[in-house]
């Protein structure tokens, strides 16, 4: 770990996601206000489109919200969703990819099979549909990612665990009489841990963008702020091009928050691939 955070862009993708993690943790201490807390004017009115100011930092939107109390709560959705859907996605992956990988024959062909039919669904269109039918909430927003981004993670850990099969170490292990459980568990995870770590990273910004698109298209959670669904209250509202204090940080916050874990990925897998790796 000291090495890899003797990257630049590796301290600088965990300094950035450690910021959203904190504002995601104190979300209600931090925000000055509730996320659908109405604010109004002294002469009574209510207090729509307000540009940034002292009071309201990141300005008002079209019904009078604090966009930096919906932004600061929206940071929780962003960080529940990638977390929760991007471990159930690495299980998922490391299960189907290792006992494809490692056993071979007829149930890698089974299995791949099976990943093969889930590879050719579409993603936006079957999660459009998908949350439609089991209806709009974080839940099944995690469920049906967690569907879909398993796929290309079990081909990419399955040929990891190809080629780790083949090391001397496994077969003697084998021919010492070492269970196929032990031989995974002891000779093959630990060798390709790095793999797994890498997919789940990507498996995070995935999951925060497809939610972030689910909520933008009207199927995010109603009860629930997100910066998805800030994006799409902006342009049902028709302020998209205006109001820019409204618009711009959950654009830049997410784009800060995919990229820190881009960062953290590449920095990763350069600092413990020794072919990658910079003197």
């Amino acid at each position: 770990m000291r090495l890899v955070m003797k990257d630049s862009f590796v301290a600088m993708g965990v300094a950035i996601l450690l910021f959203f993690i904190v504002i995601a943790t104190f979300a209600t201490v931090l925000a000055p206000y509730g996320p659908y807390e109405v604010m109004m004017t002294e002469a009574g009115r209510l207090d729509r489109l307000a540009r940034p100011s002292f009071e309201h930092p990141l300005g008002t939107t079209a019904y009078g919200n604090d966009v930096l109390s919906q932004f600061i709560h929206g940071s929780r959705v962003a960080l529940i969703v990638g977390l929760v859907a991007a471990v159930a996605v690495g299980f998922v992956s490391t299960v189907f990819g290792v006992v494809a990988g490692y056993f071979g024959g007829l149930v890698d062909d089974v299995l791949m099979r099976i990943t093969d039919v889930a590879l050719s669904i579409p993603t936006l269109p079957f999660a459009i549909v998908a949350v439609s039918l089991l209806g709009p909430s974080v839940q099944n927003i995690i469920l049906v990612i967690s569907i879909l981004f398993w796929r290309n993670g079990a081909r990419i850990i399955r040929s990891a665990v190809l080629t780790e099969r083949e090391r001397i170490y496994v077969k003697w292990a084998r021919a010492a009489g070492a269970s196929h459980f032990h031989v995974i568990l002891h000779h093959i995870l630990p060798n390709i841990v790095r793999v797994i770590f890498l997919w789940i990273t990507m498996s995070v910004a995935f999951a925060i963008l497809a939610e972030a698109s689910l909520s933008f298209l009207g199927l995010g959670d109603p009860t629930v702020i997100s910066w998805g669904q800030m994006l799409n209250t902006a342009f049902s509202s028709g302020s998209l091009r205006t109001a820019w204090w409204w618009v711009v940080p959950p654009c830049i916050a997410l784009t800060l928050l995919v990229s820190s874990l881009y960062l953290i990925g590449r920095g990763f897998e350069e600092q413990t691939n020794p072919r990658l790796r910079r003197y």
